[in-house]
């Protein structure tokens, strides 16, 4: 598994409507692409939900690396390019990923929490909470699902969870959930990535 996130940072007088609008759009086209777990079209607005900035962040969980190379070097993410330009795509291997107890609802909000690794500290340590993180966010109520990953290059952990409702029980940024595509998330593999 291989997570994946952009942040298309807008200014803070933007109209957001623009976003659900292109989402509405075009955000059916990935509902059948191989190799994609799922993508989370995310929201995040100035003054909603503690956030200082207007931005696109789409989320995704990648269950093969042909599937994630087709859409980068493809027709899907330069549309994208050319309207915002490029921006820096984050990434991350994954490390674990659960299905929640509301595995079938639809997202309202996600949160992803980045955690720095600090030097020093065990990297056997590190991962193995990361995923204890991980199975405790995954059952608790109105979780549809949660995930994390780790950035080597830049020792850092991401959590990443979806709900069904509006109040997460997790700490970190929360973004609103506008569409989801979820074609081959019955391949993401559940547990423990090695």
């Amino acid at each position: 598994m291989h997570a994946m996130q952009y942040e298309i940072t807008l200014p803070a007088d933007y109209d957001m409507d623009i976003i659900r609008g292109r989402v509405a759009r075009v955000g059916h086209l990935l509902d059948d692409w191989d190799g994609l777990g799922l993508k989370a079209y995310l929201l995040r607005e100035r003054g909603v939900d503690g956030s200082q900035v207007n931005q696109y962040a789409p989320f995704y969980l990648w269950h093969t690396p042909e599937g994630m190379n087709s859409f980068l070097w493809g027709p899907g993410f330069q549309g994208l390019v050319n309207d915002f330009g490029r921006p820096v795509v984050q990434h991350w291997t994954g490390l674990a990923y659960e299905d929640g107890g509301a595995a079938g609802a639809t997202p309202e909000v996600a949160v992803r929490r980045r955690v720095s690794i600090p030097e020093g500290v065990p990297l056997a340590e590190v991962t193995e909470e990361a995923m204890r993180v991980t199975g405790r966010l995954a059952s608790l109520d109105g979780v549809v699902g949660a995930a994390v990953a780790v950035d080597p290059r830049h020792w850092e952990v991401v959590h990443f969870s979806l709900w069904a409702h509006d109040s997460p029980k997790a700490a970190g940024e929360v973004y609103r959930v506008l569409h989801l595509s979820a074609p081959e998330r019955d391949r993401l593999r559940r547990g423990r990535q090695w």
